[in-house]
């Protein structure tokens, strides 16, 4: 089985408990097809850098997923068909990373201007 990260961005006009069904139903989708899903992390509502379908903000939702090819496969199949999905995006890696919600600032180390002398 391979290792995917789904990140999808439903609609803002539902509310957070419509959206955690919504990844709650996708569990069970990837589960069906003998698949795990080993982390979800709800992100909240985001703005988005443009428009999709009139909405400015989405809620966003990270699953890590362990399965065969063929559950991502069912799961970008019925989020096609819901009407409560803007947009998603699933791409396979080598590992998951441990904890995401880590300011990207944190990263990277502190750099420390030199003084030149001009002479």
């Amino acid at each position: 089985m391979a290792l995917y990260e789904h990140l999808l961005i439903a609609r803002q006009d539902i509310s957070a408990q419509a959206v955690d069904a919504l990844a709650q139903h996708l569990k069970t989708i990837v589960e069906g097809e003998g698949g795990k899903v080993e982390k979800q992390e709800y992100w909240g509502l985001r703005g988005l850098a443009y428009r999709i379908k009139k909405n400015r903000k989405g809620h966003y939702v990270l699953l890590n997923i362990n399965a065969p090819a063929k559950a991502v496969i069912e799961l970008e199949r019925q989020l096609k068909i819901n009407e409560d999905v803007l947009r998603f995006l699933t791409v396979t890696v080598d590992s998951f990373e441990s904890s995401s919600n880590k300011p990207h600032r944190d990263d990277k180390p502190e750099v420390k201007p030199e003084i030149v002398e001009a002479v």
